[in-house]
């Protein structure tokens, strides 16, 4: 509807010829077929429908494409918003897709996984999980990870099952689980003194007879918090006593993990990249299905799409007990017939060639956590500048952070329109941060399922929690700070003012 809205809207501008201009449909045909989609759509649109009354969701957008419409109505956004690298993926992956078409592997392949990639995944998980990994009963190819995860949810639940999320989570499983007849039950994690800590009582307490799941997400979106060994092992004890809950391992940023000097030798916590031999895992991960006893209790999910930049490929998959896998399997033909073929091929490829020095560095993964790094500390010292207070975060590549202090500065009527909207304050904030300082980044509310307690009312001084995105050119990460140097400014100088008693002030401006 919002895409049919701003085309008509075009057609009626003072030249409405222009965005026409590349197009071979006649002006006057496409501006009825424009006229007529749009009514259509807009009728269409006035009922949920029964997706949206299985979500429990009203009308109206998501973030996700609030945020879009706004990124695409600023002149100069700097956007920070959506995770996606802005860049393109190494020289190697690219060759790599090249010849698999080249190759001819352009038709369908096996739909639980193309035999080269499941081969190669086998391999690799057979050297993280410390077991052999059967790679046609075992493993199962799908299209990205989301859909991995979803297909996990369908296999395991029955209506009205239990699925725990620890909370903040990524948005998509709440409707995940909705969707596959789950009722989602959240267990907050604790924001002390800025760093997130999970409450293993809670995460026990919050377990019933109809408790089918536990998501877990390391590197954790939006935190970036890594679950240590040690908070693993102790979820993994909570598994032990509820022999009817499994755990949907959700992986797909484990390299994307802050550089370490850290050791540690719990199972599944690998060694420090240098010390490794065979293929590569990170260190500092921990493979929840590696823990004793989790292989049989645990599908871990994943992907390439984060670790190689190109999230466009939408090659994921899951590997867990055969048992489990095998529903899967026989899920997958009336989902797709198989994810695209010829990139499948070249993962197995790229996946292999990964692990070979790459740019003065161990290995590509080496590189890749360097890399992020140093963009991690930049935007954290932008953000740290501009009075926000970053939560602590090792992993993936975004980063919460604190911005009450910027709430003062916002003016009333984006607070009104915010309200108007059902929408929370830090979709006021972040409007203001897009419309007058041409920043884009996500309100936090959204990862929330209780997002008015979480966020706080309009003006006051609980946490006021945006999430930013720092998997973008260095150039696109200088100009965000600079404009958070600029907002710093302003929360200082509005500080300064409002310490100022006014009595005090009235006589120093007589003065």
């Amino acid at each position: 509807d919002a895409h049919w809205k701003v085309s008509v809207d075009q057609v009626s501008a003072p030249n409405p010829r222009e965005p026409f201009a590349q197009c071979k449909i006649p002006f006057g045909d496409a501006t009825r077929l424009l006229q007529r989609c749009h009514k259509d759509c807009s009728s269409f649109c006035t009922d949920v429908g029964p997706v949206g009354r299985r979500l429990g969701e009203k009308k109206g957008e998501t973030v996700w494409m609030e945020m879009g419409r706004l990124v695409q109505s600023l002149p100069d956004p700097v956007n920070l918003g959506q995770g996606y690298p802005d860049w393109e993926p190494p020289e190697f992956v690219r060759r790599s897709a090249s010849e698999a078409i080249a190759l001819g592997y352009n038709q369908y392949t096996r739909t639980q996984g193309h035999p080269e990639l499941v081969e190669t995944l086998a391999k690799r998980y057979s050297t993280h999980l410390h077991r052999e990994v059967d790679p046609l009963n075992e493993i199962a190819v799908t299209v990205g990870c989301s859909q991995a995860l979803y297909l996990s949810l369908t296999a395991l639940l029955e209506p009205g099952d239990e699925v725990i999320l620890l909370e903040p989570f990524f948005d998509l499983y709440l409707g995940q689980v909705k969707l596959a007849g789950g009722t989602p039950v959240t267990v907050p994690l604790n924001l002390k003194q800025g760093k997130w800590e999970l409450d293993v009582a809670k995460l026990e307490s919050s377990i019933t007879d109809r408790t089918k799941a536990i998501i877990l997400n390391t590197p954790h979106n939006p935190t970036g918090k890594v679950f240590s060994p040690e908070e693993m092992e102790s979820i993994a004890d909570v598994v032990r006593r509820h022999p009817q809950v499994s755990v949907i391992s959700d992986e797909v940023y484990k390299y994307i993990i802050t550089p370490s000097q850290d050791k540690c030798s719990t199972a599944g916590c690998e060694l420090e990249l240098r010390e490794e031999a065979g293929p590569s895992s990170p260190p500092r991960h921990t493979h929840f299905a590696s823990l004793p006893g989790m292989w049989n209790r645990t599908v871990t999910c994943s992907s390439a799409g984060k670790t190689f930049s190109i999230t466009g490929w939408q090659v994921g998959w899951m590997v867990g007990p055969s048992d489990f896998i095998a529903r899967v399997h026989a899920l997958l033909p009336h989902v797709q017939f198989c994810a695209p073929s010829p990139m499948q091929h070249a993962l197995s490829r790229v996946l292999e060639e990964a692990d070979q020095p790459f740019d003065g560095y161990l290995n590509y993964y080496a590189w890749l956590r360097a890399m992020y790094d140093r963009k991690r500390q930049k935007l954290l010292s932008g953000l740290k500048a501009g009075g926000l207070e970053p939560t602590k975060g090792e992993g993936g590549f975004f980063i919460m952070a604190d911005a009450r202090r910027l709430i003062p500065l916002v003016p009333s009527r984006y607070f009104q329109q915010a309200a108007a909207n059902g929408r929370s304050r830090d979709f006021a904030l972040c409007r203001w941060l897009g419309e007058e300082h041409n920043l884009v980044v996500i309100p936090g509310s959204p990862f929330f399922q209780n997002s008015e307690s979480k966020m706080g009312k309009m003006k006051d001084e609980s946490p006021c929690l945006l999430r930013m995105a720092f998997c973008k050119r260095d150039e696109i990460l200088e100009r965000a700070c600079e404009r958070f140097k600029i907002l710093g400014h302003q929360v200082e100088r509005y500080e300064a003012q409002a310490a100022v008693p006014t009595s005090t002030a009235s006589t120093e401006t007589h003065v």
